[in-house]
């Protein structure tokens, strides 16, 4: 080997390698390398069969009553964007995680980590926001707790929330549910809330205002649940997109699903701003979307009931789950192909939620 050959040891790039002995942003991406993370990582140190089930939120037992416990963690940046904050996006993201199991949250806890030098004005905003959110969900805040790091090692506001809520007898609302037949229904238009937050962080105009979709969509699962309890999976796709999301359905159930490219609402502001930066819509994070498997018998009813809710106006039918192809997701093109839609290795737009 020659003495000025390059070394490769320490390289990095925008995909990193999956054995890579470091923690890259793609860890926290909601893909694949997400997902090496937790089972190769987090579930075999922490074990136990409640979390083996890697939902939105966990359904466990106690006193008798079934209750869905959630929480998750926001380091957002910018913390205001059109549509939303992270104080918005703390308590919905929370709340959709307690609703895919068809729980109404009841309770959520709060942790500000600080970093000195941050204005206690932008604190305040935060606060007020996170609190305003909460009452607009019907959700009470119970507890908290505050850290202040030092300047340098934080990016000014950080937020962790946990909530739970009760779970209706008789909903079974899991990823494993899903069956060849089940329709697949998705709340409405994707990819608002990735793009809203790039276009304030990189400044960014794409020749209209695009607003994140940030919302709590409890409301929206209680209406759907009010036509059948047989809902098989709810999923919101944050992180990771609609693809992440319905990859995931897939191989937690064993069942290949067939998605109706064409089928897939996706606003012009967001096809635009995509097909500029090059990004996929598919992969693009919501934060007031779900995505539905309903049997087949049920789905017209659904459908009609989530778009007679002001959350679910947008709703489609966006493709059905089959025998084929086990565990994995394609799409049927416009032009009459089709597309295996992989697990994304990491994220397209890192640190938007």
């Amino acid at each position: 080997m020659r003495d000025d050959a390059p070394d490769f040891s320490g390289w990095t790039c925008p995909a990193p390698l999956r054995d890579h002995p470091r923690i890259v942003m793609g860890h926290g991406g909601g893909g694949a390398l997400s997902a090496e993370l937790v089972r190769h990582v987090f579930a075999p140190a922490f074990g136990g069969p409640v979390l083996a089930a890697l939902a939105d939120s966990a359904t466990v037992t106690l006193g008798g009553a079934r209750l869905a416990f959630s929480t998750d963690s926001y380091v957002v940046r910018p913390l205001f964007f059109p549509g939303g904050s992270i104080g918005d996006l703390a308590v919905n993201g929370t709340v959709n995680d307690l609703a895919m199991s068809g729980a109404r949250a009841a309770y959520l806890s709060c942790g500000f980590i600080l970093e000195e030098g941050v204005e206690t004005s932008v604190v305040a905003r935060v606060a007020e926001a996170l609190g305003a959110a909460a009452r607009a969900a019907g959700v009470e805040v119970a507890t908290g707790d505050t850290k202040v790091v030092e300047a340098g090692h934080g990016d000014g506001i950080y937020l962790n929330t946990a909530g739970i809520g009760l779970v209706p007898a008789g909903v079974d609302i899991r990823p494993q549910r899903a069956v060849p037949g089940d329709v697949v229904i998705v709340s409405g238009p994707i990819g608002l809330h990735g793009v809203a937050v790039l276009s304030v962080r990189e400044g960014l105009e794409f020749g209209v205002a695009v607003e994140s979709d940030c919302a709590a969509l409890g409301g929206l699962v209680e209406a759907m649940l009010a036509v059948t309890p047989e809902l098989h999976v709810l999923r919101d796709p944050t992180r990771g997109g609609l693809a992440a999301a319905v990859g995931e359905i897939a191989a937690a159930a064993g069942v290949g699903v067939v998605l109706q490219e064409r089928s897939v609402p996706v606003p012009p502001e967001v096809a635009n701003a995509c097909a500029i930066l090059g990004l996929d819509p598919m992969y693009v994070a919501n934060e007031g979307k779900l995505v539905a498997f309903v049997p087949r018998a049920e789905a017209d009813a659904v459908l009609a009931a989530m778009r007679a809710h002001p959350l679910g106006a947008g709703a489609a039918v966006i493709g059905e789950c089959v025998d084929a192809h086990p565990g994995m997701v394609v799409a049927r093109t416009g032009l009459g192909g089709t597309r295996v839609v992989d697990l994304p290795l990491g994220e397209q737009l890192p640190r938007i939620c």
